[in-house]
């Protein structure tokens, strides 16, 4: 009989979780975000690693979307991801300040680092975190592009630090294969 009456307390928890609203259920639940860079790739492993992955939306993290590289400027990207029905989302403010590029130019990070913390203190690059983040809260499944193929070299891994701030983060960075 002691065996009947522990079955019922085991059932009783999970009825009990069943029970609870939506929002409750996924509260403690990491939300999938994803980056990307296109750094020494072509733009077709990009799109396929983008398809792979399920992206409903790449979010363009760079101050210039415009690039030398073909395939990679606004117009070509976004053209390129509308044809794959990928969304395109371009947040300028959370991009690199001039000072910050030039300093990962010349490899300087601690620099890059320190401009961009700074820049992301203004009100424009603040809101559209706030951007980011209700994107991120849509369900859609996010990708963050920007030109470094290392994460932990780019702007965008302060911009995650950032978005962990105001929710659980499950973050996967995808990377393309060399060109």
């Amino acid at each position: 009989m002691a065996k009947k009456s522990k079955a019922k307390k085991k059932k009783a928890p999970a009825k009990a979780a069943a029970k609870k609203p939506r929002g409750a259920k996924r509260a403690g639940k990491a939300t999938p975000l994803f980056t990307i860079g296109y750094e020494q790739a072509k733009p077709a492993a990009v799109l396929d690693e983008l398809k792979h992955s399920k992206i409903d939306t790449l979010v363009d993290v760079r101050a210039v979307a415009a690039s030398r590289r073909p395939g990679f400027s606004k117009r070509q990207l976004s053209a390129a991801l509308d044809e794959a029905r990928i969304g395109y989302v371009h947040l300028q403010k959370l991009g690199t300040p001039a000072e910050g590029r030039q300093a990962a130019r010349a490899g300087d990070r601690d620099t890059l680092m320190r401009v961009y913390d700074a820049h992301m203190e203004k009100p424009e690059p603040q809101a559209e975190l706030g951007e980011l983040v209700s994107l991120i809260k849509s369900g859609k499944r996010i990708a963050l592009l920007c030109y470094c193929r290392d994460p932990k070299t780019c702007h965008r891994s302060r911009i995650v630090e950032r978005v962990k701030t105001r929710l659980p983060l499950q973050v996967e960075d995808l990377i393309p294969p060399l060109f």
